[in-house]
C-alpha cells in the first residue's frame, strides 16, 4: 500500500545491496515512497500486486536480464514508466531495453540529481498534472491519487470512475481522515442544500457503491470503516 503522505510510489529492482540502499535513501529524502526488490521475478510480482507509479530496473539481475523482465512486464499489461540502469556502455543494451518497452535508461555511475531529473520527466509525461505536487488540488488516499481540480481519481495508471457524489464523498473523507463522521455531517457536507430531502439510507447506499470502487475487498473495508452508532470513519 502506498504511504498517503508521499505522492509517488517507485519500485526499485536492483541486486546490489549498497547501490539499492543508497538510491532508496536518496529518493525517500526527496519525498518518494520506494520499494526495493533484489530479483526480476520478485520485482514483477511486487509490480503486479502493488502497481507502483514508476519502475527502476537494473539490466543485470541474478535471475535474468532486465531486458527480458521489461518485456514480461509489458506483456502483463504493466504500463507504468520503466527506467533501466546499466553498467554497460554498449549501445546494444540500451537499444534492446527501449525496444522491449523501457521508457528511458541511465548508465552507471550516475548522479542522484540527474536520476531525479529523469524520473520527474517520466512522471510528468505519464501522469501530467498529477506530477505537480501541491497541497491544494492533490490528495493521497491509501494507494489512490485524488485530483480535485479535474475531479479525477487514479490508482497507479488506472482511472477510477467515480460519480460526482462519490468523488465528493471520497474527498470529504480524505479531508477528515481519522474522525468519526455522522451520517448527518456527511449529508450536510456532501449534499449541502439538498440534505433536507436526503436520508441516512442515501449515505449508506452511496458509501456501499464507493467501497465497491476503492476498497481492495469491499466486503471487509479497510479504507472507509463503519463506526457503530455514529456513522463512518476514514482510515485511508
Amino acid at each position: 500500500m502506498i504511504d498517503q503522505t508521499n505522492p509517488f510510489h517507485i519500485l526499485l529492482i536492483e541486486d546490489d545491496d549498497a547501490v539499492a540502499q543508497s538510491l532508496q535513501d536518496g529518493l525517500e529524502r526527496e519525498g518518494f515512497t520506494v520499494a526495493w526488490e533484489p530479483t526480476g521475478h520478485e520485482g514483477i510480482q511486487y509490480a503486479r500486486e502493488h502497481n507502483p507509479h514508476l519502475i527502476i530496473l537494473d539490466i543485470r539481475l541474478p535471475d535474468g536480464s532486465g531486458v527480458d523482465f521489461c518485456r514480461q512486464m509489458r506483456q502483463l499489461k504493466l504500463h507504468q514508466p520503466i527506467l533501466m540502469l546499466t553498467v554497460q556502455r554498449d549501445e546494444i543494451d540500451k537499444v534492446l531495453g527501449l525496444e522491449m518497452g523501457a521508457d528511458d535508461y541511465m548508465t552507471k555511475p550516475y548522479s542522484l540529481r540527474e536520476l531525479l531529473s529523469r524520473l520527474r520527466a517520466l512522471l510528468r509525461r505519464a501522469y501530467g498534472e498529477l506530477s505537480t505536487i501541491n497541497g491544494g488540488d492533490i490528495l493521497y488516499v491509501a494507494d489512490l491519487v485524488l485530483d480535485r481540480a479535474s475531479g479525477q481519481v487514479w490508482r497507479g495508471n488506472d482511472l477510477v470512475n467515480l460519480t460526482p457524489i462519490e468523488f465528493r464523498l471520497l474527498t470529504y473523507f480524505a479531508q477528515n481522515r481519522g474522525q468519526a463522521l455522522s451520517r448527518r455531517q456527511i449529508l450536510d457536507a456532501v449534499w449541502g442544500y439538498s440534505a433536507e430531502v436526503e436520508s441516512d439510507r442515501t449515505v449508506n447506499v452511496h458509501i456501499r457503491r464507493l467501497r465497491e470502487k476503492v476498497e481492495p475487498d469491499p466486503d471487509q473495508p479497510s479504507i472507509i470503516l463503519t463506526v457503530p452508532g455514529i456513522g463512518y470513519r476514514f482510515a485511508g
